[in-house]
């Protein structure tokens, strides 16, 4: 799981360019939206868009996001039990 953390940390930062941020920079737990990393609806289609290019889950409305994007630990579980790719 780990791995995969870091792994979807990077992702997040290229699909995002988000260049001053390292994936150290993003603790697991904090929020993704709103106070934390600081990401906006538009940033939220992107990482769909991430999703489904990088580990194959495409979701189904959009209020699947809303659970599945609260954190990096909650989005790294969901495509751990997910993922196509």
């Amino acid at each position: 799981m780990e791995q995969l953390i870091a792994e979807l940390k990077q992702r997040i930062i290229e699909s995002l360019n988000l260049e001053e941020v390292k994936p150290e920079d993003i603790p697991n737990d904090d929020p993704l939206f709103g106070e934390g990393l600081g990401l906006d609806s538009i940033d939220a289609l992107e990482l769909i868009v991430m999703m489904e290019k990088h580990y194959g889950i495409k979701l189904k409305d959009a209020s699947e996001g809303k659970a599945i994007f609260q954190n990096i630990s909650t989005m790294a579980d969901y495509i751990a039990k997910n993922r196509k790719k």
